[in-house]
């Protein structure tokens, strides 16, 4: 018993002073000379909230004490999974998608606003594949408004810039919009 009580000493003194082996790493790298990538695109994105097929959905709603009739009232949350086309027409050819959620983040209805979270992912083309992120406050009312890219993948890797965007149809009862972007991206 005498040598089981030194042996568990012995091993609880060995583990109190090892040594602990650990160290901070980190390497910085200096950037190839690969020159900044500027890249425009232009496409027309189909936001629909009507009928049998719509591209976005409502998630959540607030609950209002007063009665908003609005098809996207202040505080409502939607999922979308919106079609980038060539044109404005419902028939042009789908290049992309954007997958994404918007809150409707404006009280005063007739200053629309929506903040805007979405990844614009390409299907077909020479950007099949990647894809950037837009987080940026929307104001929809506004003619000409910039919303701010953040990131993205494939060919877009680490991309940032800038999309403006101009509605060129809503209706007000439905919601549904399609939205003309012009987008500049600065990647590698």
């Amino acid at each position: 018993m005498e040598e089981q009580l030194i042996f568990a000493w012995a091993m609880i003194f060995c583990i109190a002073i090892a040594p602990v082996y650990g160290e901070y790493y980190s390497k910085t790298v200096t950037p190839s000379s690969k020159v900044e990538k500027v890249t425009n695109l232009h496409f027309f994105l189909h936001d629909t909230l009507s009928g049998e097929n719509p591209s976005a959905v409502l998630v959540a709603r607030a609950n209002l004490t007063r009665k908003d009739h609005s098809p996207v009232p202040f505080g409502s949350l939607f999922a979308i999974d919106d079609p980038l086309r060539v044109g404005p027409e419902p028939t042009s050819k789908i290049i992309g998608n954007a997958q994404g959620l918007y809150l409707s983040s404006s009280q005063d209805a007739s200053k629309f606003t929506i903040v805007l979270y979405a990844d614009f992912a390409f299907t077909t083309g020479k950007f099949k594949g990647s894809s950037f992120s837009v987080f940026s406050r929307n104001p929809v009312t506004e003619a000409k408004r910039e919303v701010a890219i953040v990131g993205g993948r494939g060919r877009f890797r680490m991309a940032r810039g800038f999309a403006h965007i101009k509605t060129s149809y809503f209706n007000a009862t439905t919601g549904d919009a399609i939205l003309d972007y012009k987008v500049t991206l600065y990647h590698y």
